[in-house]
């Protein structure tokens, strides 16, 4: 049952991120007949810490004891230490029993990372903030990083994107263990919509990954300039001079994903820019983004962001825009 619940704080914390947790879960709402959780902000770096906001602090006199009685840990956002991907020791074991002994962790925006420090992401599904994705991906090799995505429950380890998304993830772990009742009830107090599912795309224009070394560096700019042709990992090792065994495990490495992945994302990106910019045909645009048929970009397209090509076009330009 979820009852009780701890906010962690980090210098450099968002304060928008952990606004969320605390709206959420901090207030008494008793006498709208919703539950009152036994809440926390809990410093792992002292009782004053910094913010996002330059001269804007918090303090707390919660420390990381108040964790082993938590039934969720919540992790917002906090970019001092994401360059270095170094936490507090102590923070990363108390995650670890927490999961341990069978409570959750969330994270909201870059506090995935610290999830994955503490090794809570290997060999689980976890999203991210767009802005993020590589470099989980790279500095977490075992973990299955969806960029695309609101958020993902892979219980006990619930990860959302950026800013709202955490808002998303909070109210499906309030429905999943409460009903929709008490969701629905808290979301009308926020004047937010009481469910978004995980899957829907977050609409924002994703950066070309690149990489940080040469190995493949001059395969993907081939890549992204011939998004209309079909190719193999064979003729892109070739073109790398390496076997394709050898190729396909230095993409990784290097990429955080498989050749196709990577091609199949492009494609969407490219897709989603002629929507959002042309009058093309669905027609035209399968053609140009090398998917073939409208069908099959339409296929993908779903696939990828949840939602279809025409339904996108309207997003972005009007519901007069070609279809």
């Amino acid at each position: 049952m979820l009852k009780n619940v701890a906010a962690v704080l980090l210098d450099g914390v968002h304060p928008f991120e952990l606004g969320v947790v605390c709206e959420v879960f901090g207030l008494d709402r008793s006498e709208e007949g919703l539950p009152v959780y036994d809440f926390a902000a809990v410093s792992a770096e002292g009782p004053v810490l910094g913010t996002h906001v330059g001269g804007l602090t918090v303090s707390t006199p919660y420390g990381l004891d108040r964790l082993e009685e938590a039934d969720l840990i919540a992790v917002p956002a906090s970019d001092m230490k994401v360059d270095r991907g170094e936490y507090p020791p102590e923070l990363l074991a108390a995650l670890r029993r927490a999961v341990d002994r069978g409570a959750r962790v969330l994270s909201i925006c870059s506090g995935v990372f610290v999830l994955g420090a503490a090794g809570l992401l290997d060999g689980r599904r976890c999203a991210a903030h767009w802005r993020h994705a590589d470099l989980l991906a790279r500095r977490h090799p075992r973990t299955i990083v969806e960029p695309d995505v609101l958020y993902v429950d892979e219980d006990p380890v619930i990860t959302s994107a950026g800013t709202a998304a955490g808002i998303d993830a909070c109210l499906h772990l309030v429905r999943k263990e409460q009903g929709p009742e008490v969701a629905n009830g808290i979301a009308r107090r926020m004047v937010v919509p009481p469910h978004r599912d995980g899957g829907q795309a977050q609409y924002v224009a994703r950066p070309l990954p690149r990489s940080s070394c040469d190995t493949v560096g001059g395969v993907l700019a081939w890549m992204e300039e011939h998004l209309d042709q079909e190719v193999t990992v064979e003729q892109l090792a070739a073109r790398a001079h390496m076997a394709p065994r050898t190729f396909a495990r230095r993409f990784q490495q290097e990429t955080g994903t498989t050749p196709y992945r990577w091609l199949l994302r492009q494609r969407v990106l490219l897709a989603q820019r002629l929507l959002e910019a042309t009058d093309e045909t669905m027609d035209e645009i399968a053609w140009r983004t090398g998917f073939g048929t409208a069908g099959a970009l339409r296929h993908q397209f779903v696939r990828s962001l949840g939602t279809t090509p025409n339904a996108y076009r309207r997003t972005f330009r009007g519901p007069q825009a070609a279809a």
